[in-house]
């Protein structure tokens, strides 16, 4: 069922925010807690944000292949294997944090001028199969809240060890 234009605008704003909340989510957590992993096989703060990093900057290709290839085929990629490979925490936080900012403030002004038409492409997803463009605005609106709470409730797991 296609959203309303009221529904996608709140969805919108909602990606608008996702930064700031993830940004406030880290500020929060003490140096010494940010590598800390609340238990094997789960991510410390410190890669749930560069994670947000990888995921925000595949999601600003996403769109913008829906948005200008017919039939697209989405990239799908093993976001675990992704954090193990790369080494997440050898990476620097700061510029994940920074990929994560430009991309939303770059790609909010793309979602605010999209058409009707524009809402209504879709592409295919190896995992998951027909994948549009309003589709991905309700996964990426909620990704960085998502983590947000993964970051604050391994803080609060971190305190109580």
């Amino acid at each position: 069922m296609s959203l309303t234009a009221e529904q996608r605008t709140a969805l919108i704003d909602r990606y608008e925010r996702g930064p700031a909340l993830l940004a406030a989510a880290w500020a929060k957590v003490p140096v010494e807690a940010r590598q800390w992993r609340p238990g094997p096989g789960r991510w410390s703060a410190h890669e749930v944000v560069v994670h947000c990093g990888d995921s925000e900057s595949n999601a600003m290709l996403r769109i913008r292949f829906l948005l200008t290839e017919d039939s697209t085929r989405i990239q799908a990629y093993d976001q675990a294997h992704w954090a193990t490979v790369l080494d997440y925490h050898t990476l620097p936080v700061e510029p994940a944090m920074a990929a994560v900012v430009a991309v939303r403030a770059n790609t909010v002004p793309l979602l605010r001028r999209m058409t009707e038409k524009d809402w209504q492409r879709s592409g295919v997803h190896p995992e998951s199969g027909a994948y549009g463009a309003e589709r991905w605005l309700q996964i990426y609106a909620e990704h960085l809240e998502k983590h947000t709470g993964q970051i604050e409730r391994n803080l609060e797991a971190w305190r109580k060890k």
